[in-house]
């Protein structure tokens, strides 16, 4: 990305601080304060919480200072877990009660935070209602929805493909390769300057650009992140509806959050559903409540049960490949949300440095980490992670 284009000052009541290069903003170092601020970095757009009831959190606080674990870099407590891989907040449930809540780097219980790649996850909750009322159907062609995919690589591919992100269609998912489709995204989704005229200048002129397959459709996992935009163009296209109206009414207003959410936005005012969504953390609990709670909230059933059920180590692990199976070796990958192991009750929403939603209905445990780590992805992390939540889930058995 061109770091040379016009920089924004890190706060406005602090002229002292650092300047951040437009195309720079969501990595390090920026990012420590841009994930807590992206309104003042990019266009946005509101999902309402709407007038009704929020969600009770109850509380039942205990102290898990000591709970420690094994990580990759050896024994942790939990608080030195936090320390070190740049937490931003965190938040653990136990049987729909707070256990422990904590806010670092600045984060307050108001404000929200950027959730990269949950936010597919939050997309998939949505998208799981509009197949419940029968307005879209997972094995359909994509084409049926969205009829100019015929010219891409998608043509062939059904909306189940789309939604295991098993699909043939070429992406290059590298942040550091330059002019991958990665890189292309950054500049299409409205997130840096349009630096680079001959790369498309919003995320829908991206997936029609995408017409090489590079092996038949539901043959093999890969992460693909256009693959949710796809989702959010054919939930738009059945709903004629806008994606952050889809979220605010389908979701955020019925589950009780107690705060806006808001998405970015790309210069057509689509809303970016791969990476673009930001909430407090208590509302990123609330969500988690709902999914361990099978989609209820308030006595109404939300998202529907079999959508979840379908997290529920019931995906083919088979079609993950060899891609994050150093911290998942039993991984799997289904309806835009990662699963532990196809035997585990556990699935798992993940966003890149350090964004974390792990849930174990059975037990009746969530734990909530918003983070801006110093790498996107990281193995060792995530391994570190799973650590914590299962010390935390057997923790919470007997506290």
């Amino acid at each position: 990305m061109n770091s040379t284009t016009q920089p924004w000052r890190r706060d406005p009541k602090n002229p002292g601080a650092p300047i951040i290069p437009r195309g720079e903003w969501d990595f390090p170092p920026y990012h420590r304060w841009t994930f807590q601020h992206v309104r003042e970095m990019v266009p946005t757009a509101q999902i309402w919480r709407g007038p009704g009831p929020v969600l009770p959190l109850p509380e039942r606080k205990r102290d898990i200072d000591g709970v420690s674990f094994e990580t990759r870099a050896g024994r942790r407590t939990v608080p030195q877990w936090l320390d070190e891989c740049a937490t931003d907040g965190f938040l653990v449930l136990s049987h729909g009660a707070v256990i422990d809540e904590r806010y670092m780097n600045g984060l307050k219980p108001y404000r929200q935070h950027l959730a990269m790649s949950v936010s597919k996850s939050v997309t998939s909750a949505v998208f799981g209602i509009l197949v419940e009322r029968g307005l879209i159907d997972p094995e359909a062609p994509v084409t049926q929805y969205l009829p100019e995919l015929e010219a891409t690589g998608y043509r062939g591919a059904k909306v189940q493909h789309v939604l295991d992100m098993t699909s043939g269609v070429l992406f290059d998912e590298s942040y550091t390769t330059p002019g991958s489709h990665m890189q292309k995204l950054g500049q299409a989704c409205g997130w840096f300057d349009a630096t680079e005229p001959t790369w498309p200048m919003t995320v829908w002129q991206l997936i029609l650009e995408l017409t090489e397959q590079e092996r038949p459709h539901g043959q093999l996992f890969q992460y693909r992140s256009i693959e949710t935009d796809v989702l959010a163009f054919i939930m738009q296209r059945v709903t004629g509806k806008h994606l952050a109206d889809l979220i605010s009414e389908e979701l955020w207003v019925p589950m009780g959050a107690e705060d806006d959410a808001y998405i970015t936005l790309d210069r057509g005012g689509y809303a970016l559903a791969d990476g673009g969504f930001n909430a407090t953390l208590r509302d990123f609990a609330r969500f988690a409540l709902l999914l361990l709670n099978g989609g209820k909230a308030h006595g109404k059933q939300i998202v529907p049960k079999a959508w979840i059920d379908s997290f529920n180590g019931s995906a083919d692990h088979e079609v993950f490949g060899n891609e994050r199976q150093g911290a998942l070796p039993n991984g799997a990958y289904h309806n835009q949300f990662w699963i532990e192991a196809p035997d585990s009750p556990v699935f798992m929403c993940f966003g890149i440095f350090g964004q974390y939603l792990y849930m174990d209905p059975e037990a009746e445990f969530a734990m909530i980490k918003l983070s801006t780590d110093a790498e996107p992805v990281n193995e060792d992390r995530t391994f570190d992670m799973l650590a914590a939540a299962h010390a935390l889930r057997e923790f919470c058995k007997t506290a």
